[in-house]
């Protein structure tokens, strides 16, 4: 049992599953569960490189929403897995659109935390008009200070998994294991989601959240994706969803930030709420990173179903 098996809807199977072409060879796996008939919510993962769960299934309310769920490019059922050649944020943003269209969705809501929070925001500074309603957790906005500090300052939180990063690495962290990587060193993906791995589990939320190393084809392609868009300041220019929030201003959204989450600190939260004049900033004083942590699953729960309303 994790700690949000209390606070979330019992858990469900999908009604419907698929793999669905978006070109360049990539194929996405894309699941839907709750009320076929309900109003759309999608959830988007975290990452870059993760994958979906059946815990994030668990959010809603499965009488009211129909929830749809997918791996992103290069990600968990995806395929080919691990593939970056067409794989940018903007490749994404048009996929959560292309899959829009196929649904036959009109406007929807838009459920996403940390990399998926980043991809919730480009993806509705494109569309603001399909946006109904947002929620974002553990707010991250792609820049290179959060990266230097989830690669420094945070590094000294864990300073085991820290070490066995810097190992022979030298002084520039990414640029040293994306080169290692993307010659499918093994050993140093092992390392590199490692490290990701141990600065999840700073929460004392469910370990699973972190994505927990699996085969080595797994662990290899979890990596490349996800140092593919750090390497690359994830594809977006510095300052680019903040300054593209105006056609959002008078969206329905609710974040909902975990005080003690250190991974994304609330810094990001509190400069995203002040751009956005309706938007409802939730702190959770004993919350983390993790979504799945009992308190921020509460939270997370809570604000899905506040927006029923909406």
């Amino acid at each position: 049992m994790t700690p949000a098996d209390s606070t979330l809807y019992p858990p469900l199977e999908p009604f419907a599953e698929q793999q669905f072409p978006v070109g360049g060879g990539h194929a996405l796996h894309v699941e839907q569960c709750g009320n076929p008939a309900g109003f759309p919510v999608l959830f988007l993962h975290g990452g870059p490189g993760s994958q979906v769960r059946p815990v994030h299934r668990r959010f809603f309310d499965p009488a009211f929403y129909r929830v749809v769920l997918f791996d992103q490019r290069g990600c968990g059922r995806s395929t080919p897995r691990g593939r970056i050649e067409e794989n940018t944020t903007a490749h994404l943003v048009r996929d959560i659109e292309a899959l829009r269209g196929h649904l036959g969705l009109e406007r929807l809501m838009v459920f996403a935390g940390s990399w998926g929070a980043t991809l919730a925001l480009a993806y509705a500074g494109a569309h603001p008009g399909r946006i109904a309603a947002m929620v974002l957790r553990g707010v991250f906005l792609g820049s290179r200070e959060e990266v230097d500090w989830y690669l420094g300052g945070l590094g000294e939180l864990v300073p085991q998994a820290r070490q066995a990063l810097a190992q022979g690495a030298g002084a520039d962290l990414l640029e040293h294991y994306h080169g290692l990587v993307m010659r499918d060193d093994a050993a140093a993906a092992e390392r590199w989601v490692a490290y990701e791995d141990a600065v999840m589990r700073l929460d004392a939320g469910d370990s699973a959240a972190a994505g927990g190393a699996q085969d080595p084809a797994t662990v290899l392609g979890r990596a490349r994706v996800q140092l593919h868009y750090l390497a690359h300041d994830c594809f977006l220019a510095p300052g680019e969803l903040l300054s593209g929030l105006v056609p959002l201003r008078e969206t329905p959204v609710l974040i909902v930030q975990g005080v003690r989450d250190r991974v994304c600190p609330p810094r990001a939260a509190i400069a995203l709420a002040e751009r956005l004049p309706r938007a409802g900033l939730r702190l959770v004083e004993n919350g983390g990173h993790s979504a799945t942590g009992a308190e921020m699953a509460a939270a997370l729960r809570r604000a899905t179903d506040d927006l029923r309303a909406v």
